[in-house]
């Protein structure tokens, strides 16, 4: 029986092995070797880590990463309007009001007339939202630190203020219309 940790620490289960072969390890370990080099393969397998980790964090709020981010835009005021969240996420204006209806039935987010214009809605979090966005801030950081582990923490720093400047300049270069589509692949 083998252990196999996903990526968030929490998450440990057990799996037997089933006659995996050498030569099937050996193809495996080669392919690996073979693609260490590999740009799109070293970020595509880093990408795939975080998500995993990122949704098993968030997983019990509704809409999930995107839940969480409204949810931490409502509780830091980063936006005015329920229309200005929608634009600033890049989701479709029903889609939002579908994930903000299910995060104010759980009593973690409530809409109220913007007082200059009763036809707009604020987002505000509940303290029940902010409490829990402090839980969930917390898994993802323990999530984040589960993949960066193999670095210590000067290149943890270095790799994500070189990451943003990366970021930075691809979306300078192909600025993408929704920034919840990453690749048209994905």
């Amino acid at each position: 029986m083998t252990i196999v940790r996903t990526a968030y620490p929490t998450s440990i289960r057990s799996v037997t092995t089933t006659g995996t072969s050498d030569s099937e390890q050996a193809l495996s370990t080669d392919c690996q070797a073979a693609l260490a080099d590999d740009l799109g393969w070293g970020l595509g397998v880093v990408f795939r880590a975080y998500v995993t980790a990122a949704n098993q964090a968030v997983s019990d709020l509704p809409g999930g990463q995107r839940g969480h981010q409204v949810l931490s835009a409502a509780a830091k005021g980063a936006v005015t309007s329920q229309l200005a969240l929608a634009q600033h996420l890049g989701v479709d204006r029903t889609v939002m009001t579908y994930l903000l209806d299910d995060l104010e039935q759980e009593g973690l987010i409530e809409r109220r007339p913007d007082p200059a214009d009763r036809r707009v809605r604020q987002v505000f979090a509940t303290d029940k939202g902010a409490d829990l966005l402090q839980t969930l801030d917390t898994r993802l950081a323990l999530a984040e630190d589960h993949l960066l582990q193999p670095l210590d923490r000067a290149d943890r720093d270095s790799f994500r203020l070189q990451l943003r400047a990366l970021a930075a300049h691809a979306n300078e270069l192909d600025p993408v219309a929704d920034p919840c589509e990453l690749s048209p692949d994905t």
